[in-house]
């Protein structure tokens, strides 16, 4: 799924006063954490995820392993907290 700029600004203002649902502990990109990724995903759609990953290369493998296991499309990422939007079923959030 691509989105467009103006999905994106949509999207970012929507999650601007989110606060991070999934937390990535130290033990890193997981099946349990990536399950749990999945049903937040399922249920919310547009979700902040706090990474604990200090390298920025390391940070970037980590969220486009997130990208390809959950098939979200990334939003955002500012600092270590990462804005994924993937639509679910009943379709909540209405994209212009």
């Amino acid at each position: 799924m691509k989105l467009s700029p103006k999905q994106v600004k949509f999207l970012k203002a929507r999650a601007h006063p989110l606060k991070p649902v999934v937390l990535m502990g130290q033990s890193g990109l997981t099946e349990p954490f990536l399950e749990e990724l999945k049903s937040t995903l399922a249920i919310h759609e547009l979700i902040k995820i706090k990474l604990s990953v200090a390298d920025k290369s390391q940070r970037n493998v980590i969220v486009d392993s997130i990208i390809n296991e959950t098939d979200a499309v990334k939003v955002q990422l500012l600092g270590n907290t990462l804005t994924l939007y993937r639509p679910g079923d009943a379709k909540k959030i209405e994209l212009p």
